[in-house]
């Protein structure tokens, strides 16, 4: 279960979250729990500032940090971006890459997503990519063409080898934000083919291993019925994910 903050929240705030949220999760979230109570992994992404106070409030509590987004340079003069460096200096493992809003709103490109892509996997984070149709592209029975599109050309250059750390996050434009949520029948449809189109690139293996996660007005009320289809590796979490009490049921459905 990963939570995209997007632009919310202080580092006071993350910290009074992630205070509020850790005694609401199972045992399996803690440091030590024995494996076998462990029901999923938990992956937090606040916005960049927020990234200090969420390392030292989530400490020991086995909650991972992801950036919101990366540049491919290790450095250079890139005002407001950051490198996979700095968010691995701060706690980060995992980072999110190709947003539907950083395609919508800042122009990113399956091209711009591909270098970060390799800069993140040659860094050693763990990419969550994020593909998915708009409305006007699914009412015109583009949604399997725009996917294999957005897969193959971010995917672009990507071994087989490469593959395990790598996360596919499919969320309907559609469905963000809006209140709409992809049936869990369309959902699953939707993972079952980037899963055949991901075996095709790297192999049958590679392809099982890849977690796909759903994104999409995902909450409390719909959890249970997405996560039933077996298709389903999880969620990519957005409004959701700002009250604790919310995560805590998400995580511990």
């Amino acid at each position: 279960m990963a939570a995209n903050w997007k632009m919310h929240k202080t580092p006071a705030e993350t910290a009074d979250f992630l205070a509020r949220l850790i005694p609401l999760l199972a045992p399996a979230a803690a440091e030590g729990a024995p494996e076998r109570a462990r029901v999923c992994d938990i992956v937090v992404a606040p916005p960049f500032p927020c990234l200090p106070a969420a390392a030292t409030a989530a400490r020991g509590a086995g909650i991972e940090l992801a950036g919101q987004n990366m540049h491919w340079e290790t450095h250079g003069a890139f005002t407001g971006e950051v490198s996979a460096a700095m968010l691995l200096a701060v706690g980060c493992r995992y980072v999110i890459l190709g947003h539907s809003e950083r395609r919508q709103y800042f122009g990113e490109t399956d091209a711009t997503i591909n270098r970060k892509l390799l800069a993140a996997l040659n860094a050693g984070l763990r990419p969550i990519v994020c593909v998915g149709e708009t409305l006007a592209q699914r009412e015109a029975g583009q949604t399997e063409t725009v996917l294999r599109e957005q897969l193959e050309r971010g995917f672009l250059g990507i071994k087989a080898t490469q593959a395990p750390p790598c996360i596919l996050a499919y969320e309907p434009v559609w469905a963000i934000g809006t209140g709409r949520t992809a049936t869990p029948e369309l959902a699953a449809d939707a993972h079952r083919y980037l899963r055949q189109r991901l075996a095709r690139l790297w192999g049958d293996s590679a392809a099982a291993a890849c977690r796909i996660l759903y994104g999409g007005s995902v909450k409390p009320d719909n959890i249970r019925g997405l996560m039933a289809q077996p298709e389903l590796d999880g969620a990519l979490v957005g409004g959701a994910s700002l009250d604790p009490q919310s995560f805590a049921a998400l995580v511990d459905f």
